[in-house]
């Protein structure tokens, strides 16, 4: 059974899911999830991996039904939201995290906050484009045009949103599954952007200082050359590639990527 509730982080109220089995035997498992989507996309995974340990997926500061910081942050101090959330809901012990796209750089970047706190890591999807890409989408996200009364720029996103999310989704997943997500992200696109200015903006160079055991989780999907390059500069790192998963990984392929992430984490 997965619950949901909120606790406090220095941005207000932050939301999460969990589940557990009555008597946990392994470290607590913090799930990170994509930009713009929120802890929903982790239902399936949570029930899959939850047989031996308590797992809390947060909605990141913003998304989902997490209160918004002020202004957009970059992902240290995303990360440094999710050390509150983790300390004031008192996880016990060592903990392990799972990021996916924009979460691998909030696990990376959580990890490094708190040394003492995470034992491992894995990641699926680390966006380390080439710099001039980066630097390109930042441009982008930041010379975007604004809302404007007549709801176009927010209309024309929908439709594009819908394009992605719904009609171009791996039909194995349910057309009333793929709405729901699409509403998830929909409900978000007023900072849809936010968490993607930190994003194309991260310093990769923080990755060698990622000295805990990590696991890249690599689908054959367009991040897979981007995130074997980063992956590249981190020091204790063991790949698992999965040619046979493309998106929406979450939704079909969930028992998979649950044994993966146990049998590492174990």
């Amino acid at each position: 059974m997965i619950s949901r509730a909120y606790t406090r982080c220095r941005y207000g109220q932050m939301h999460y899911r969990e589940a557990a089995p009555e008597n946990p035997t392994a470290p607590t498992l913090i799930l990170l999830h994509q930009n713009p989507s929120s802890s929903y996309e982790y239902e399936l995974l949570m029930k899959a991996v939850s047989k031996d340990r308590r797992v809390i997926a947060f909605d990141t500061p913003g998304y989902g039904m997490s209160d918004a910081p002020p202004a957009p942050l970059d992902m240290a101090a995303y990360a440094a939201s999710f050390s509150d959330a983790i300390d004031n809901l008192q996880v016990e012990g060592k903990i392990d995290v799972y990021g996916f796209h924009t979460g691998t750089l909030l696990a990376i970047e959580l990890a490094l906050l708190r040394r003492d706190k995470v034992g491992r890591i894995a990641l699926t999807g680390i966006p380390m484009y080439p710099p001039a890409k980066r630097a390109d989408l930042l441009r982008q996200i930041k010379e975007g045009p604004e809302n404007d009364e007549q709801g176009t720029v927010t209309l024309s996103m929908l439709a594009r949103l819908w394009d992605y999310v719904v009609v171009q989704r791996d039909k194995r997943v349910s057309l009333d599954r793929a709405i729901r997500a699409f509403a998830d992200k929909a409900w978000v696109l007023d900072r849809s952007s936010w968490a993607y200015r930190g994003v194309w903006s991260y310093d990769y160079a923080r990755l060698p200082g990622l000295n805990i055991p990590s696991l890249l989780l690599q689908p054959d999907e367009q991040l897979r050359e981007a995130s074997l390059a980063a992956a590249a500069l981190i020091p204790d790192i063991t790949i698992r590639h999965l040619p046979d998963l493309n998106r929406d990984i979450f939704e079909f392929a969930q028992e998979q990527i649950a044994h993966e992430l146990c049998h590492f984490f174990n």
